[in-house]
This record gives structure tokens, sequence and C-alpha cells, in this order.
């Protein structure tokens, strides 16, 4: 079992939990992290750091975003250059997007798109 970014992380990007990571699992996006499923060792240390409740463990995703396990893997592999391990400032626009629902059409999946 692995840990799985879902929708309230996106356009928000805290790094707190990628920052207590103990094995860089995480991988950052534009404007979303993904957890690598092979990295993850199931410690379970960046749940209760994640400030818009994100984090789930792979057999307890909410149903409405199921896919978000297919993507952390998908994504994981794309972003594999972008390891994260530190924390950062969140993206200026966290508190307009913090508690928003249905974030996926503003999920930005490549940095070439980023700077378009």
């Amino acid at each position: 079992m692995a840990y799985v970014v879902t929708d309230p992380c996106i356009q928000c990007k805290h790094t707190n939990c990628a920052a207590v990571c103990p094995v860089d699992a995480f991988r950052e996006g534009p404007n979303f992290l993904v957890i690598d499923p092979f990295e993850c060792i199931d410690c379970d240390a960046c749940v209760a750091e994640c400030p818009e409740e994100a984090i789930f463990p792979d057999d307890e995703v909410p149903l409405e975003w199921e896919d978000y396990i297919d993507l952390n893997d998908r994504l994981s592999e794309e972003w594999d250059d972008h390891v994260i391990n530190e924390a950062k400032e969140p993206l200026p626009e966290v508190d307009e997007w913090s508690g928003r629902e249905n974030k996926r059409e503003h999920l930005i999946e490549s940095w070439e798109e980023e700077t378009v």
C-alpha cells in the first residue's frame, strides 16, 4: 500500500508533507504534488502534515478520487527528476484555492505546459 495525493492539493501545493517524508517519495509538478508508489514506505508521516487533507492510503481514497491512484503513479514517473524533500512556500493563490472542490481540470501535468 502507498499513499496518494488527491484533488485538494491542486493549486495549493503545500510541501510540509514532502519535508517529513523519510524516503523522498514526493514528486513536484507545477501546481500539484504526487507520491511515487514504489518509493512510499507507508510510514504515514505525510498525512498529518497536509493542511488540505489531500493524502490518503491507496485503499482509503474516496471513490470520487480513485483515479488519483493511477495519476500519482503516472505523474511520479513523468516528474521523476522533480523530487521534493523540503518545505517551500505554497502557491501564491493558496488562500483562494484552499477548500475548493473539483479542481482536477486545473491540474497542470507538464512542466512545459506551465511555461506556455
